[in-house]
């Protein structure tokens, strides 16, 4: 069984961190052997720039959650203790997790991928990305 994540881009949990509950579902689900293979564990784009903005690097968070595999508060509380960030690093990553744009193509492909036309409005990746999951999730387990 895979399962396709869909904790959006934009949600943070207690520490404000937008896209770390993801990258956390990500890793957890990686380690039980039940992401998606379509899905990285913790990719190039917002998965790195997360990590980066704590901190924190890659191999030793999925290093941890696969050996503890720890609940979402567990692990902000591990990235607390094993990264180097503030507030203003955290408002920072923030902005530029909701300032990113998709280029032409990737975005003009995910908007046809889910019915929608190319000037449908939607420029920010979190809310395309978010259609994209929404979209393949529904194509993997619902009508499948």
């Amino acid at each position: 069984m895979s399962i396709i994540p869909t904790i959006s881009s934009g949600t943070a949990g207690p520490l404000g961190v937008q896209h770390l509950p993801r990258l956390w579902q990500k890793a957890s689900l990686d380690a039980a052997g039940k992401l998606h293979p379509d899905y990285p564990a913790a990719g190039a784009g917002f998965d790195q720039m997360t990590l980066d903005a704590l901190g924190i690097d890659r191999q030793a968070f999925l290093d941890h959650v696969a050996a503890e595999k720890p609940n979402y508060v567990a692990c902000e509380a591990w990235c607390q203790s094993n990264g180097s960030f503030d507030a203003d690093k955290i408002a920072a990553h923030n902005a530029a997790v909701n300032g990113y744009n998709h280029d032409d193509d990737t975005r003009g492909g995910i908007l046809g991928a889910v019915g929608l036309p190319a000037d449908a409005g939607i420029l920010d990746a979190v809310n395309l990305n978010n259609l994209e999951d929404w979209n393949d999730f529904h194509g993997a387990e619902i009508a499948g």
